[in-house]
């Protein structure tokens, strides 16, 4: 059942609705596949699992790859993650992303990134656009965020 809180525009038979909440990345859990190192840092590659509440309720199989560069005290993460859950108490829906992007400045600690949920795998034909920005760690050292954008539920 989606609450009152969000959004709602109707736009050619599909609706589109605002979603945010909160996340944190299983990076304590995070299986390790590969580390290269590279000319400034390394490239490594693993599995994670994202915990989403809010307005996306439900778990993310996030395989990364993670580029640190510690000349400029970046890092840049991208791959392929499948978001598995409701949205705004939705039927479940599975959702794949393959051109996500996160930055991390590793000097400050800041980070922000784009999530595109558009390739639809089951449930509810729904395509979810996400801009992520990082609040901290919790207490077992895994990164949380905040997340706010749009879902188009399509008829």
């Amino acid at each position: 059942m989606i609450t009152t809180l969000l959004m709602f525009q109707i736009f050619a038979g599909s609706v589109t609705v605002h979603v945010k909440g909160t996340g944190w990345d299983g990076l304590s859990t995070a299986m390790i596949h590969s580390k290269v190192a590279t000319a400034t840092g390394m490239v490594q590659k693993s599995t994670e699992i994202v915990e989403l509440n809010g307005d996306l309720t439900g778990r993310v199989l996030y395989h990364v790859t993670s580029v640190f560069d510690f000349v400029k005290g970046t890092l840049v993460n991208t791959g392929d993650e499948v978001f598995s859950g409701t949205i705004g108490g939705s039927e479940p829906v599975m959702i794949h992303d393959d051109q996500f992007r996160f930055e991390v400045n590793l000097n400050s600690g800041a980070e922000s990134g784009e999530v595109y949920l558009l390739d639809h795998i089951a449930g509810p034909k729904v395509r979810c656009t996400l801009h992520v920005v990082g609040t901290g760690v919790n207490a077992d050292g895994n990164p949380t965020f905040t997340y706010e954008g749009d879902c188009t539920f399509r008829g």
